[in-house]
């Protein structure tokens, strides 16, 4: 993939983000997912490439979505998997919430988990603990690994876990190992990503969550140095025999190389609204603004980008990287 298309692929998420931002907190969230959706086909349709969608929006969403095997693109170009989510936390933006995203993932062809979407027990951190965590060990355990990774006191370790009911026990196990605990009600793609980052605060991040959107955290995590691993936790007999029929073994722990092959892949997010690694967008009369982040696993390349953006004419950009 050409350098280039890093930023392009910045232009597609900054789409989705101003467009679905006008919904923020207006409690419709089928809307917000809708024009950020729309907003990303549409650029994405302008640049360079060979794509095709390998993982979509989430069906449980029942949401517009670009779907799986739609293609994407000029038709010149790379041949690339594509992974998406338009607007990552449309319950968050719904509500005028923390840490929604718009986010999507490149690789070369064949190189992305074809993930069904069902759940996944993820566990994510940042690279000063890659090797030393294990999804199958204990909370204390990896708790532990993560502390010593880091030089600190498991008091001082926060973890990251989205909250719900299914949650009670690693909660607890995390209470009475004395960590501290950042509840998130949606939006662990941001959990994952923010691991890798120490101004987020974050450590570790535990829990059950959609599998496609583990597959878009690690190429980010890739492209950090991070790690993040998984275990598909199909709900029926209808998602198992899916995972059978795609050739996934359910019982097999999935690591970095299982999500994503070789090292040529792009992550890209905006911020819809205000998170710990990203500001939201912000609408100023004549324009609106951006925050985003764009990675390249590559070469290990991380540019935050701030653009500006028209809001009388065709959007133009102005970055900062």
């Amino acid at each position: 993939m050409e350098r280039s298309l890093t930023m392009e692929l910045v232009r597609v998420t900054e789409a989705a983000a101003l467009a679905s931002a006008r919904w923020m907190g207006r409690g419709k969230k089928d809307e917000a997912d809708d024009a950020a959706t729309s907003a990303m086909r549409d650029v994405f349709d302008t640049i360079p490439m060979k794509g095709t969608v390998v993982i979509g929006e989430g069906e449980m969403d029942e949401a517009p979505m670009l779907y799986i095997g739609e293609k994407l693109g000029t038709g010149f170009g790379p041949r690339l998997d594509v992974a998406v989510d338009p607007l990552e936390g449309t319950n968050i933006v719904a509500s005028g919430g923390w840490n929604a995203l718009a986010v999507l993932a490149v690789a070369d062809h064949g190189n992305l988990l074809h993930a069904p979407d069902m759940y996944m027990d993820k566990l994510a951190v940042g690279p000063e603990a890659v090797g030393m965590v294990d999804i199958n060990a204990s909370v204390l355990d990896n708790l532990k690994a993560v502390a010593k990774a880091k030089n600190k006191d498991i008091e001082d370790v926060v973890a990251t876990v989205l909250y719900r009911p299914r949650h009670e026990q690693i909660i607890a196990e995390l209470r009475d190992a004395g960590a501290r605990i950042k509840l998130i009600n949606d939006g662990d793609v941001a959990g994952a990503i923010n691991t890798a980052f120490d101004f987020t605060g974050v450590d570790i991040l535990f829990g059950s969550g959609g599998a496609p959107e583990g597959v878009i955290a690690a190429v980010a995590l890739k492209s950090l140095g991070g790690e993040i691993q998984g275990k598909l936790l199909p709900q029926n007999d209808a998602e198992l025999e899916r995972c059978k029929s795609m050739g996934i073994d359910v019982n097999r722990i999935l690591l970095m190389d299982d999500f994503v092959r070789g090292d040529d892949a792009i992550f890209a997010a905006t911020g819809v609204t205000d998170g710990e690694l990203l500001k939201g967008v912000q609408f100023k009369g004549s324009y609106g603004s951006t925050h985003s982040i764009v990675m390249r696993a590559k070469s290990g390349t991380v540019r935050f980008i701030e653009g500006q953006h028209s809001l009388k004419k065709k959007p133009h950009l102005v970055m900062k990287s």
